[in-house]
Parts: structure tokens; C-alpha cells; sequence
């Protein structure tokens, strides 16, 4: 078992940067510690391993941040990051609220984090750089939800805090544009591209328009067990093993993974033929074992007619684009960059 441990550290080491290794390496390690077999999670440590960030209305490099309570009867917790102007200086309570530039269509990306539905939060170090770096990036206000997570919040907690961030986001006059619209973008990568599809899924019979969804090395799966899970499981970071742990504490007790949480064009799926689901930006790493699952995702949407555009990247691990240290992060950046600005060219 030590001999194969090191083949795989070894292997994942010669794929990514040092500091991205330590870092999702430090990931691991603290999953490990707090999954227990029985299913049950440690809470607490997890709360004291998570490094978090404050909510910052001193704008650095550009962008300025602030919490709000969007659900008091379930506490959900919403951190919006909007551009800042270099000459307006640190805003005022009123001034958080202003309304973005009427004269320009600004998007507004609801962004669920990853963490496999139980770990990390909006208010995570590494989750906050992302969004600020989306907020530059897109030149876009960023809403990252703080979603109830498992096991203690199984299915469907995470989907309606989701669909609560929507309504919220989408009710707010002071996020419209010059058209009198919000332009609502919903990303997530690992579980929070998981809950897009799901959010964007419950929009579908609704008044409220997606402009776009883009999914990060999605967390999807099933019962079968594909190739890639073959081929990659314990390398890389990721085991077969710990998804299954993940999906046994996410989805309803006596569940099975082709639940349509976890294997949305599975046998219990939904057809999405003829249905107006937004387009989608599909980042698939190859060297992330659920990626068979993925590229079965964007085989479903292709099926169903739905418009998807792939990005599959060679020899990219999960968490890639959390660190700007490789030429995979630059890559995405620049896609999502070009896929939200290509509505309002």
C-alpha cells in the first residue's frame, strides 16, 4: 500500500506546480481526517481547517466585498463582489447597493464553491480569490453562495439554497443592466457545478432567464463504474472510494448514484430535448477520474439538441484554476472571460 501511495504522489507531482500539489495535497489530507465511516462528518474541525477570508468594503486589486442574509429562515448567506472606482474610495452601507452602470450590461455570476457538497463555503481563502479574480476577469458582480452542505443537509438543501440565490439575485432592480434585465451566469466547479445544472433544471418552468452556465470539473456519477474511474482511481488526488463517500452523503438515504442528482441523463434523467436550458461552458480536466461522467454530461446536452461548448484539457488535474501558477488557469480564464462578454459584444 506505502509502495503505491508513493507512485501516486509521485505521479501527481509531476503534473502540477509544487505549490498547487501542497495545496490540494493539504486538501486531502484534511478530508481524510474528517469523513468517518459511519458516514458522519467532523464538523467542527472542518470549520477550524478552513482558512477563511472577511468580507472586505476596502476594494483590493479592484474589487470590494460584502455579505448578506438572503434566507433568515435558513440562514443562507450570500458574499457579493463587485469592481470597485478608483475614485469613489471605500463605499458607504447605501453605496454597497448601488446600482452597476446603466450604460453597459454587466453579468452577474451566482458561483456555488466546490468541496463535494460538504466541504469549504463561501467564505473560504481560496474561494474568495477565485471570485475576485472572476470579478476582474469578467469585469461582472460575483454572488457566492453559502449553501447548507452534507451530510448534515442532504438532498435537496444544497438545490434550493441554489434556487433561493436566484430568485434573490434575479429580484434585485439595483443588478439590472441598461436593459432593464440581470444578466444571471450560475458556475461552480465540483459540487457547485453540480448544483448549476440543478438550478438551471428548476429555471427551466420558470419567468427567470440564465444567460449561461459554466461547470468546473463537475461532480456527476453513476453506478456504473467507467473507464477513467478505472484508470485514475488513487491518483491524482481522488479515489473512487471518496466519491462514493461524498454521494452517500448527499443523496436521500437508500439512494443509489443513478439517482438524477448524481446522473442527470441516467436512467432516471430528464430529457432536455425542446426544453430552453441555457448553454453551457464544460471544463473537463483529463486527468480527473469522474471525467467519463462529464464527457457523458456534455453528450447529453449534445443529444437534447442544448447548446455546450467543451474545453478539455491535457494533463490537468482537479483544482487547477484555483492557483494562477500553470497555462490551464490562463486558458479557462480566458474562455469564461469570452463566454460571458460574447451576450453583450
Amino acid at each position: 500500500m506505502a509502495g503505491n501511495d508513493e507512485f501516486t504522489l509521485n505521479d501527481s507531482k509531476r503534473v502540477v506546480p509544487l505549490n498547487t500539489w501542497v495545496l490540494i495535497t493539504y486538501f486531502k489530507s484534511a478530508y481524510n481526517l474528517l469523513r468517518r465511516p459511519d458516514g458522519t462528518f467532523n464538523r467542527h474541525l472542518a470549520e477550524f481547517l478552513d482558512r477563511k477570508a472577511p468580507a472586505n468594503a476596502n476594494p483590493v486589486d479592484g474589487v470590494f466585498s460584502f455579505d448578506v442574509i438572503i434566507d433568515r429562515g435558513t440562514n443562507l448567506l450570500s458574499r457579493i463582489y463587485r469592481p470597485s472606482i478608483a475614485e469613489e474610495g471605500q463605499p458607504s452601507i447605501v453605496g454597497l447597493e448601488k446600482p452597476v452602470n446603466s450604460s453597459e450590461i454587466v453579468p452577474v455570476i451566482i458561483f456555488f464553491h466546490g468541496g463535494s457538497f460538504a466541504h469549504s463555503s463561501a467564505c473560504s481563502a481560496i474561494y474568495d480569490t477565485l471570485c475576485r479574480r472572476l470579478v476582474g476577469v469578467c469585469n461582472a458582480v460575483v454572488v457566492s453562495v453559502n449553501y447548507r452542505r452534507a451530510p448534515e443537509n442532504r438532498y435537496p438543501c444544497a438545490y434550493d439554497d441554489g434556487w433561493a440565490a436566484l430568485e434573490w439575485v434575479y429580484s434585485r432592480t439595483w443588478l439590472q443592466s441598461k436593459d432593464s434585465k440581470v444578466h444571471v451566469y450560475l458556475a461552480g466547479d465540483s459540487s457547485g457545478g453540480n448544483i448549476v445544472h440543478n438550478v438551471a433544471l428548476r429555471a427551466v418552468d420558470s419567468e427567470i432567464d440564465i444567460w449561461g452556465n459554466i461547470l468546473l470539473n463537475p461532480m456527476f456519477g453513476g453506478q456504473g463504474r467507467t473507464e477513467s474511474e478505472k484508470r485514475l482511481d488513487g491518483k491524482y488526488f481522488v479515489s473512487v472510494q471518496d466519491r462514493h463517500w461524498y454521494w452517500r452523503a448527499f443523496l436521500p438515504e437508500g439512494e443509489n448514484r443513478d439517482h438524477p442528482a448524481c446522473n442527470p441523463f441516467g436512467p432516471r434523467g430528464k430529457s432536455l430535448e425542446g426544453v430552453r436550458f441555457p448553454r453551457s461552458l464544460m471544463v473537463v480536466s483529463d486527468l480527473d477520474l469522474t471525467q467519463d461522467w462529464q464527457l457523458a454530461y456534455v453528450e447529453g446536452l449534445k443529444k437534447s439538441g442544448q447548446n455546450v461548448k467543451l474545453l478539455y484539457l491535457e494533463q490537468a488535474t482537479i483544482g487547477f484554476y484555483l492557483l494562477p501558477n500553470n497555462d490551464h488557469f490562463y486558458t479557462v480564464m480566458d474562455e469564461i472571460s469570452n463566454f460571458v462578454s460574447s451576450d453583450h459584444q
